[in-house]
C-alpha cells in the first residue's frame, strides 16, 4: 500500500535544494552546511603548496557531512564549499556573499596550515560555527585553530573547536574517529538552530489549566530560537468542522483506514457515562477532522485552494504547535489525544510522514525540546507527565515483583492521556531490537506491527467531558532513550534538563497493578534513567524530585550530548544532566568561563552572550 522511502545517497556537492519535511508544508530550501577552507594567504610557494590539502580536507568534511546526515525528509545534508580558499579578509567577504546566495545556514572552517585568523573568520553573530584545525606536525593547523578561537572569544562569536587527539601525516585524508563524532555533533545541533529560525510556534488556543509551559512566552521564542508565535483560538477548529473548510475526501479515506486500523480499547467510564456507539462514531469524525485542521493550521494544504479556500490554504509556516484543549474545548467537544498522537507519530492514513511536534495542554515548553529531539534526530518523540517515581521497595510491596537490570534502582512512570507518539511502542525494529525509525525507512509492516499493539479508548468522562478518545500502549523494554525538558525561570531565562536512560518492560502482572493505579486507558513508559556518582542524578528519586515541570519529552537513543551542543548554540545553559564529559562539546570559550566548572561555565557563558538573536 505505502511505497517504502529511502534516502537517496549523493555527492557531497549538492546544487539542487531541497524542501522541508512537513508534507504539504511551504516550499523552501533546507539550510546547507557552508564548508570554508582557511588558508596561509602568502603566495610564491606557501599558499600554492597547499591548496591541494586544504581543498581536500574541505571535500573530506563535505563527503562525511553528505554520507552520514540526512534533512527531516530523508535527503543527504547539503553541503557547499567556498569557491576559492580562504587566505585574507576580501576572500571571507566573498565566500560570506556566496554562502548569502546558497541558503547555507552552518558553518564549518577547516584547515591544515597557519592562517590569519581575525582576517578569514566567519564573523556572523547568529549563524553555528566550528572550525576543524588538522593535527599534523608539517604546517600549524592547531596553531591556526587556537588563534581563531582567541579571535572568536575576544569579539564575542562563539565557535566550537575541533582537534584530532593524533597526529596525523600530512597526505592523510582520513578523518579520525574522535573528530568524526565531534564533527557530526555540532553539525546536527546546527542544522537544529538553521531549521528553527524564522518558523512559527503555532498556539491553538491559550492557556491550559495553569500550566505554566502554556503561557506562551513570544520573547522566548523569537530572542532564542528565532521563531514568531502564531496564536489563534480554538474556535478556528471549530469553525472549518462546521463551514467544510476541510478535505472531506480525505476525511472519509481516513475514517476507512480507522475503522481497519484503530481497534477499539476498553470504556472504564460507569455505565450511564458511556458514550453510544453512534456517538462514539461522530467523536471519531470529530478527532480525523481536528487531526486534519491541526495540520492544516500549522503548514497549510494547497487542497483547500482548490476547494475554495485560500487564504487557510496558506498556513501559520508552523514547525511546532500545542493544542490547549482542556477545559475550554474539551469539556464540550471531543479532546486532542487522537489528533496529538496521530500528528506526533511518524505515518497515518496518507503512510509514513515526517512526524509534527504538538504538544498536548498547549505546553509550548514541553513542545520546544520535542522540536529539538526531532531535528537532531529525525525520529518522532514521546510527550508525557512525569507521573510518579516508583522504588523498589514499593514496586515489591505492590506488585510482589523485584525491579532487577537497569530497573533496579527504581523507575518513573512516564504517561499522559493520549499525545504520545506511536512510535513510542517501540513495535518497529532495526536489527531486530525495538525502535523509533525514520520515516523514509517506514514499511507497511511497520505500520500493522505498531497498530496492533495501540488501542484507542474513550476517554474518561470526568476529565474529558466532550468524549473523544486515548491512546493506550505499552513501551517495549530496552530503548535507549532521553528525557528532557526545558523551563524559564524569572532572573534567569530558560534552562533544559537532559537526562538518558532506557525504558523497561515490567511482567504483564506487575504493569497491570502499577498502570491500573493511575489510568490503564493511557499510554506508558517505565523508565531507568541512568545514574551518576553524585548529586541529584545519582538516584532516580532525585531526578524526580528535581524535575522542573509535570511534563518531559522523551527522544529515541542516547542523544544527550547533541541536546548539550544545540544548547549552548542557543545560549541555554543545562541545569541537570547524567552525561558523561566525552559526550559534552561546547563552543571553546565556554571553558574559559572557568574549566574547572563546566556546568557553573555553562550558565556564565550563556549569561554573558545573551540570547542568539537579541
Amino acid at each position: 500500500m505505502f511505497a517504502k522511502k529511502s534516502a537517496a545517497s549523493a555527492k557531497a556537492i549538492v546544487t539542487a535544494s531541497g524542501s522541508y519535511g512537513e508534507p504539504l508544508g511551504p516550499m523552501r530550501p533546507f539550510p546547507a552546511i557552508g564548508i570554508r577552507p582557511t588558508i596561509d594567504g602568502r603566495r610564491d610557494g606557501v599558499r600554492e603548496s597547499l591548496e591541494g590539502q586544504v581543498l581536500a580536507m574541505a571535500q573530506s568534511a563535505a563527503d562525511l557531512i553528505s554520507s552520514q546526515l540526512q534533512y527531516p525528509d530523508g535527503s543527504p545534508v547539503r553541503c557547499v564549499i567556498a569557491e576559492t580558499c580562504i587566505g585574507g579578509a576580501a576572500e571571507a567577504a566573498a565566500c560570506a556573499r556566496q554562502f548569502a546566495k546558497e541558503g547555507v545556514g552552518v558553518s564549518l572552517t577547516v584547515t591544515p596550515c597557519w592562517c590569519y585568523g581575525s582576517e578569514t573568520m566567519d564573523l556572523d553573530p547568529t549563524m553555528p560555527k566550528a572550525v576543524w584545525g588538522f593535527n599534523g606536525t608539517e604546517r600549524p593547523g592547531a596553531v591556526y585553530l587556537a588563534a581563531v578561537l582567541a579571535a572568536h572569544a575576544q569579539k564575542g562569536v562563539p565557535a566550537f573547536g575541533i582537534y584530532g587527539q593524533d597526529v596525523q601525516d600530512a597526505g592523510d585524508t582520513d578523518i579520525p574517529v574522535d573528530v568524526v563524532a565531534k564533527l557530526l555533533q555540532f553539525i546536527r545541533a546546527g542544522l537544529a538552530v538553521a531549521m528553527m529560525k524564522g518558523r512559527s510556534y503555532l498556539s491553538v488556543g491559550g492557556t491550559s489549566m495553569g500550566i505554566a509551559g502554556s503561557i506562551v512566552n513570544h520573547d522566548f521564542f523569537q530572542k532564542y530560537l528565532g521563531m514568531r508565535v502564531e496564536s489563534i483560538d480554538m474556535i478556528e477548529v471549530l469553525r472549518r468542522i462546521e463551514r467544510g473548510v476541510v478535505d472531506a475526501d480525505e476525511t472519509q479515506r481516513a475514517l476507512a483506514w480507522v475503522q481497519k486500523n484503530c481497534k477499539p480499547g476498553v470504556d472504564v467510564n460507569p455505565p450511564k457515562r458511556q458514550h453510544t456507539p453512534q456517538q462514539r462514531a461522530m467523536e471519531m469524525k470529530t478527532c480525523v477532522q481536528m487531526t486534519q485542521i491541526i495540520r492544516d493550521l500549522m503548514v497549510g494544504n494547497p487542497r483547500l485552494a482548490e476547494l475554495g479556500f485560500g487564504e487557510e490554504a496558506l498556513g501559520h509556516d508552523a514547525i511546532a504547535g500545542g493544542f490547549q484543549g482542556q477545559r475550554h474545548w474539551t469539556d464540550h467537544l471531543p479532546n486532542g489525544d487522537f489528533s496529538e498522537a496521530m500528528l506526533n507519530t511518524s505515518f497515518d492514513w496518507n503512510g509514513p510522514r515526517s512526524p509534527y511536534v504538538v504538544a498536548t495542554e498547549n505546553d509550548s515548553l514541553n513542545a520546544v525540546p520535542m522540536l529539538f529531539g526531532r531535528l537532531l534526530t529525525n525520529t518522532a518523540q514521546i510527550f508525557a507527565d512525569v507521573r510518579t517515581y516508583w522504588s523498589p521497595a514499593a514496586v515489591k510491596r505492590v506488585t510482589g515483583h523485584k525491579l532487577e537490570g537497569q530497573a533496579k534502582n527504581g523507575i518513573i512512570h512516564l504517561i499522559n492521556s493520549g499525545p504520545a507518539a506511536l512510535d513510542g511502542i517501540g513495535a518497529m525494529k532495526r536489527k531486530g531490537k525495538p525502535a523509533f525509525k525514520h520515516h523514509w525507512e517506514i514499511t507497511e509492516a511497520d505500520i500493522s506491527a505498531t497498530m496492533k499493539e495501540v488501542t484507542w479508548c474513550p476517554a474518561v468522562d470526568e476529565y474529558f467531558r466532550g468524549g473523544g478518545f486515548s491512546t493506550s500502549y505499552k513501551t517495549l523494554g530496552g530503548i535507549p532513550v532521553t528525557m528532557t525538558r526545558l523551563s524559564l525561570v524569572d532572573g534567569l531565562g530558560p534552562i533544559l534538563q537532559v537526562i538518558e536512560g532506557w525504558t523497561v518492560e515490567l511482567p504483564t502482572k506487575a504493569h497491570q497493578t502499577l498502570d491500573g493505579r493511575t489510568n490503564p486507558t493511557w499510554p506508558t513508559t517505565w523508565f531507568a534513567p541512568r545514574l551518576t556518582a553524585t548529586g541529584p542524578t545519582s538516584t532516580v528519586y532525585g531526578i524526580m524530585a528535581g524535575w522542573s515541570a509535570n511534563h518531559c519529552a522523551l527522544t529515541y537513543g542516547h542523544v544527550g550530548g547533541d541536546f548539550a551542543a544545540l544548547a549552548a548554540l542557543l545560549r541555554i545553559p543545562v541545569a541537570m544532566h547524567n552525561l558523561g564529559e566525552e559526550q559534552i562539546n561546547r563552543p571553546a570559550s565556554w571553558g574559559l568561563f572557568g574549566a574547572q566548572d563546566a556546568q557553573g561555565a555553562d550558565y556564565r557563558a550563556c549569561a554573558a552572550y545573551g540570547p542568539l538573536y537579541k
